[in-house]
């Protein structure tokens, strides 16, 4: 089912960015994230958000 994506709310991003995580998608999980962030009104959530969602390029460690 298509939605349009201005009717998502944060909880619908939060959740596409569990399952993403689920599936090994980091980086597209951290994006969700962001989105969720960014509708989140309280400040408080939205930096909870972003801290359970890190950005994968800066925490990623290169291995040889």
């Amino acid at each position: 089912m298509t939605r349009d994506p201005a009717d998502l709310t944060a909880a619908d991003y939060l959740d596409s960015a569990r399952e993403m995580t689920a599936a090994n998608r980091p980086y597209l999980a951290h994006l969700l994230a962001e989105e969720a962030a960014r509708r989140t009104t309280d400040p408080a959530t939205a930096a909870g958000i972003r801290a359970a969602f890190p950005d994968p390029t800066t925490t990623r460690t290169e291995t040889d």
